[in-house]
Parts: C-alpha cells; sequence; structure tokens
C-alpha cells in the first residue's frame, strides 16, 4: 500500500511563508514526476508546480518567483516552499506523484490527502 502523507499547512499573514513536505511510504521502486496543485473554493483545482526525477520544474505563473518546489529522491519527498504569500494563495494543497511499486507495474498516479493553506490577516 503506497501514501502519500502531508504536512506544513496552516494560517499565515500576508507576506508570510510556509513549507508543505509530502513524503510517499510504502513499497516504492521508482518515483517519477511529483507535483504540488491547489483547489480554493468556487475554483477548479489547478497546477502549482511540478519537479521531474531530474529536477527540472515547472510553474503556475501566478506563483513563479514566490513558490519554490523541491524533491529528495531518496526519500521519495517533494517538498513546496511558498514565499511572500497573497490571500488568493489560499486553498487546499494536494501533492502528487507517479510512481511504479514493482519494476513490472504501470506508472499510478497518487494523491496526498490535501493541506490547507489560509493567508489571512
Amino acid at each position: 500500500q503506497v501514501q502519500l502523507v502531508e504536512s506544513g499547512g496552516g494560517l499565515v499573514q500576508p507576506g508570510g511563508s510556509l513549507r508543505l513536505s509530502c513524503a510517499a511510504s510504502g513499497s516504492i521502486f521508482r518515483t517519477n514526476a511529483m507535483g504540488w496543485y491547489r483547489h480554493a473554493p468556487g475554483k477548479e483545482r489547478e497546477l502549482v508546480a511540478t519537479i521531474a526525477p531530474g529536477f527540472s520544474t515547472n510553474y503556475a505563473d501566478s506563483v513563479k518567483g514566490r513558490f519554490t518546489i523541491s524533491r529528495d529522491n531518496a526519500k521519495n519527498t517533494v517538498f513546496l516552499q511558498m514565499n511572500s504569500l497573497k490571500p488568493e494563495d489560499t486553498a487546499v494543497y494536494y501533492c502528487n506523484a507517479r510512481l511504479r511499486r514493482v519494476v513490472t507495474d504501470p506508472w499510478v498516479e497518487y494523491w496526498g490527502q490535501g493541506s490547507q493553506v489560509t493567508v489571512s490577516s
């Protein structure tokens, strides 16, 4: 059984910072792309950032220059450092990972449980 467990959400004032973490646990052969998505009330889920196994990254325009995605391949963990937070960043953040449990498995997408990030004064 593979699980993605998130930590690090919370309440922060505008201009503040938060760091999200997401660790994949269980029997894992290899992890491919990992990323973060967010879902705000009344809006569709949107991509925030992704990172490939070779550490190439992709960001939504709305977070470029403020958020940084990183990963630890040895620990199957992905991070999202969020700086200069704005009220419009308020959302539930979900981590995502494509991985194989064994060498003969297809790539399967997994999701974390979601972390509430609230930016408010």
